[in-house]
């Protein structure tokens, strides 16, 4: 009855129109609607889901953290997507791609590696701090 993907969510609490460019971070909940330019990172605020959508004409220069992200412009640096990237006909990214999911439509370009996160990754990462949390170095 109810499926395990997870679907990002569909209201956007704040738009960046497109003629805005801004000059620094932003940070959001919620649902991000980006159609201008930003020269900085973007990311959702730590521990809540967020959505990033950026459209077609729109462009980051910098790092893009969220939990669900869909381009459909050009970012400029590394994305982290916690759970779904979809990069869809336009799309350009030039960095490295972190993903949980991943959807990439013909046409999208991505110039970096694709690194998947999943659930064995996350496993080795508390393996690795539960065995040398107790060893110091003689």
């Amino acid at each position: 009855m109810f499926s395990k993907s997870v679907k990002s969510q569909s209201r956007i609490d704040s738009l960046i129109g497109a003629t805005t460019r801004i000059e620094g971070n932003v940070f959001f909940s919620g649902g991000l609607r980006l159609d201008g330019a930003v020269r900085g990172n973007v990311a959702a605020l730590p521990d809540q889901p967020g959505t990033l959508v950026v459209s077609e004409h729109a462009r980051i220069d910098g790092e893009v953290a969220a939990s669900h992200i869909v381009v459909n412009g050009t970012i400029v640096g590394p994305v982290h997507a916690a759970e779904t990237l979809e990069l869809q006909v336009g799309s350009r990214v030039k960095g490295d791609v972190h993903y949980k999911a991943l959807e990439i439509q013909q046409g999208a370009v991505v110039e970096g590696r694709l690194v998947h996160h999943g659930a064995a990754e996350q496993l080795k990462g508390v393996e690795l701090k539960l065995a040398s949390g107790g060893d110091k170095p003689r």
